[in-house]
């Protein structure tokens, strides 16, 4: 009976643990298995929280925490009990044993063993402890991949719009001059203008060209940097519904502006500061290479010849043993592994106190970056405005005789010029967004 019970038990933990293992393999063949939308339209938030749902690197940190928990697991259970269970079969082949001129009859016979034991040092409670830390750090590390993330997708996100932006103004620029083209070519043909100038418009066409192009070009590449982001397949069409205006007004600057800075709440520190406990456990753990080790630990045997009478068998059914083991010497090897870890220890506590300090000036700095890329951003988009008002204007007077083909060419690259710094302005400005709503945890 007691061979029936041990042996549905071990089946059934066998059938429990495959069990399990299927569980996990359903669970990344779903992950695996993603249907995509055809379109996907989405505004910047809802692309946040989409790419934190499926973007894989980030599965990857969360995966990591999990990993962290199995591997405290893995260390509390190695002070709880453990058992074992064996079943062996031993034939002898016929032989008898001569024992003072008497043969002993040695019949095959089966054993079962259960062994349960359990052991405990100061080492493994202080490996226990430093899981926890590892826990912490790795939740930390988290949401750092999370809040990068996030940041990244607003930088591509703003990139793609921008980028769209300037296309739509200089195609706008474009339809005037190819209008403008076409009226002087006519000039030219009945006589009433040069060829020389009508060229030079022409220079003006093909330039715009390729720069519509250039940025149709670099807003493709936004666009795959923001799919990569997201975890989308490459055919996915992505429509953006939100507008630059949505996070780049003067509101949005003022509130994040307006947040104070908390030392705790920033993610760096809190890293440093974990960093150092667990500096401080790894000491402990050093030092407890001295302590001593207890073992308890209890084994069972049963023979059974089949119904042979019973052969030799010095092997007692029952016994209990205790064991308490303690170092003496290891020239010198634990002392120096003692020193390493306090040398460690004094390192991670400087560059905390390094960094804790810095961190006021960084938060200053990123203030000022926000506060001067908004200006910047406000003077390049009125420079834009200007540019694009007096690049009309020319066009009217070239029209109308009143401006030379060289006025026109000149209010044509001002306006490139006013375009791209624009584009530059509003890229700084949501990068000094994203850095400081990282820096502050928001």
């Amino acid at each position: 009976m007691k061979k029936i019970v041990l042996a549905i038990g071990l089946f059934a933990f066998l059938a429990n643990g495959m069990q399990a293992a299927d569980h996990v393999m359903a669970a990344t063949k779903k992950a695996e298995v993603r249907e995509v939308p055809a379109t996907l339209n989405l505004s910047l938030t809802e692309a946040q929280d989409y790419a934190v749902e499926t973007n894989r690197s980030l599965r990857n940190a969360s995966l990591a925490v999990q990993k962290a928990y199995a591997q405290r697991w893995q260390t509390i259970a190695s002070m709880l009990p453990s058992a074992d269970l064996s079943w062996g079969y031993t034939s002898m082949m016929g032989y008898k044993m001569n024992f003072g001129g008497m043969p002993i009859e040695m019949p095959d016979n089966g054993t079962l063993g259960i062994t349960a034991a359990v052991g405990i040092n100061g080492q493994a409670i202080v490996g226990a402890l430093l899981n926890n830390v590892a826990i912490d750090m790795q939740k930390l590390n988290l949401q750092q991949s999370e809040d990068n993330l996030r940041a990244n997708i607003k930088t591509s996100y703003a990139s793609v719009l921008v980028l769209q932006n300037v296309v739509t103004l200089l195609e706008s620029s474009l339809a005037n001059i190819e209008q403008m083209a076409e009226m002087t070519q006519r000039s030219v043909d009945v006589g009433a203008a040069e060829q020389t100038t009508a060229d030079l418009i022409k220079v003006r066409v093909n330039t715009l060209k390729n720069n519509i192009n250039a940025n149709l070009r670099s807003t493709q590449l936004a666009l795959n940097a923001l799919k990569v982001l997201l975890d989308v397949p490459a055919e996915t069409e992505l429509v953006l519904t939100s507008t630059l205006e949505d996070f780049l007004s003067a509101e949005a600057v003022v509130a994040l502006l307006g947040n104070d800075f908390i030392l705790e709440n920033n993610l760096n520190y809190q890293l440093l500061e974990k960093n150092v406990e667990l500096a401080k456990k790894n000491v402990h753990m050093a030092g407890w290479a001295y302590g001593p080790t207890v073992a308890l630990a209890y084994q069972y045997n049963q023979k059974d010849y089949f119904g042979k009478k019973e052969g030799l068998n010095m092997t007692p059914p029952n016994a209990v043993s205790l064991n308490i083991s303690m170092p003496l010497w290891s020239s010198g090897k634990r002392a120096a592994g003692v020193v390493e870890k306090k040398i460690a220890l004094e390192e991670a506590r400087n560059t905390f106190a390094e960094t804790a300090n810095n961190l006021g000036i960084q938060n200053e700095q990123l203030r000022y970056n926000l506060q001067n890329g908004y200006e910047t951003y406000m003077n390049e988009k009125d420079n834009m405005e200007v540019t694009q008002r007096v690049f009309e204007s020319t066009t009217n007077k070239f029209n109308q005789g009143a401006a030379s083909n060289l006025d026109l060419v000149n209010a044509s690259n001002d306006l490139i010029t006013a375009q791209s710094s624009y584009v530059q302005a509003v890229l700084t400005l949501v990068n000094a967004q994203v850095e400081l709503e990282k820096f502050l945890n928001l």
